[in-house]
């Protein structure tokens, strides 16, 4: 800390025009400050974040760097956020101004002035008490982030609680929670709660599944096949890395897909894993017509999120419009008779994601032996991959990725089975 404040000095009394990182200390009080860039006399001060717009909890940050900022004897001309364009379509080279949006905060910067340094004297006060604050836990607990001391916090609320309760709204959980109801049996018969709440609720309290055997009937029965079982692994790079990308798009690099030719028949494999480094919409895309381009019904687990894929790489090369919209209408989704509450069992906890269905009806077939064991890792796996130099861990790579993807297609395949078993 204190070489980069000497050099952060060093660097202002030598006449250099931007800065980046620079450190400033001001009241005991330390900050790191992205960009300054000298105007005249006086400096302008960026920050620079992820997001794709200006948020509010955005501006006490910049609020308590201007105020260490001054305090350190520097003039400010003005203070800015930068954030991602999301509007921003890549054609080309990056055109770093169309990437980035920067908006000035001054005023509202100099209007968080008094706060601000009344919130640094309360936390000083804080400090100097010399022992953890006891708060008990809130709706404070995850605004704006979840708190990092979330797992100490909350180590006395149970895996399963009032917390789970699919659409209760958060001010009726911690009202239970300051009556000392936390699990889910113990919420009173006479608690207000919605439909879907009083559904889940019920179940957990008798422990027995809810099944609509007719409705599943209706959904199995409306199946056309072969039956092709498609699950996508995309990434989202911030800055668009294509042709035709935006910041955050999702870029599929990977896909699964077995296929079914008639009840109970032989499952077989087929999928994609792009090369690192590579553009793998086009060839994805013509590997996916290829196999499958049989008619019959293409089932994925969330239809939202594998439709959208296929529609903006429709957009995407629109050499393949055509024949990638008479995909997308092939779709359909598994996930239906879960959200639709057509079968439903207390294991689930509320949700009808595949990770809470799975267990449920399979629960033999998890993610446990596997590397790689959700879309998250996956992502990290593939921008690992595009890094790694050595051949064997690069492949290692790779397989782990077919493992978790193949592993997530199986899964539908095992809950569709026991759908039928029912």
């Amino acid at each position: 800390m204190r070489d980069s404040l000497l050099r952060t000095q060093a660097l202002l009394h030598g006449g250099t025009e931007v800065l980046y990182e620079a450190a400033f200390q001001h009241d005991g009080v330390l900050a790191y400050v992205d960009i300054l860039v000298r105007d005249g006399y006086a400096w302008r001060a960026y920050e620079v974040k992820s997001s794709t717009s200006l948020k509010e909890v955005h501006l006490p940050d910049a609020g308590v760097q201007a105020h260490i900022l001054r305090g350190a004897g520097l003039l400010l001309a003005d203070f800015s956020i930068i954030h991602l364009n999301n509007q921003y379509v890549r054609q080309g080279e990056l055109d770093l101004e169309g990437l980035f949006t920067v908006v000035s905060v001054l005023p509202e910067v100099e209007s968080l002035q008094a706060e601000i340094r009344e919130r640094i004297l309360e936390l000083k006060g804080v400090l100097q008490v010399g022992r953890v604050p006891e708060i008990d836990i809130g709706p404070h607990c995850t605004n704006h982030y979840d708190c990092d001391f979330m797992g100490h916090c909350w180590a006395h609320i149970p895996e399963v609680s009032v917390f789970n309760v699919a659409r209760l709204p958060r001010e009726q959980m911690f009202e239970l929670y300051r009556q000392g109801v936390v699990r889910i049996e113990d919420i009173p018969a006479e608690f207000p709660l919605n439909d879907t709440s009083r559904f889940q609720v019920e179940s957990h309290t008798d422990g027995e599944p809810r099944i609509d055997r007719g409705a599943i009937r209706g959904f199995l029965q409306s199946l056309r096949y072969p039956l092709h079982f498609l699950d996508f692994e995309t990434t989202n790079p911030a800055i668009p890395p294509f042709d035709g990308t935006r910041p955050y798009g999702q870029i599929p690099f990977l896909y699964s897909l077995h296929r079914l030719n008639a009840p109970s028949s032989e499952v077989k494999h087929r999928g994609f894993l792009a090369e690192a480094g590579a553009d793998p919409r086009r060839p994805l895309v013509e590997s996916l017509l290829s196999d499958a381009g049989e008619p019959g019904d293409i089932l994925v687990y969330s239809q939202s999120f594998e439709g959208t894929r296929i529609r903006e790489l429709a957009e995407q090369l629109p050499e393949h419009r055509a024949e990638l919209e008479n995909l997308q209408a092939r779709l359909r989704d598994l996930m239906a008779p879960f959200r639709q509450r057509h079968y439903y069992h207390p294991a689930m906890h509320g949700s009808y994601s595949i990770k809470a269905v799975l267990p449920a009806l399979v629960p033999e077939l998890g993610y446990d032996d596997l590397a790689i064991s959700d879309g998250g890792m996956a992502m990290l796996a593939y921008y690992e991959l595009q890094a790694e130099k050595d051949p064997r861990r690069a492949e290692q790579i790779r397989k782990d990725l077919w493992e978790y993807c193949e592993r997530d297609t199986l899964a539908t395949v095992r809950i569709l089975e026991a759908l039928e078993a029912l």
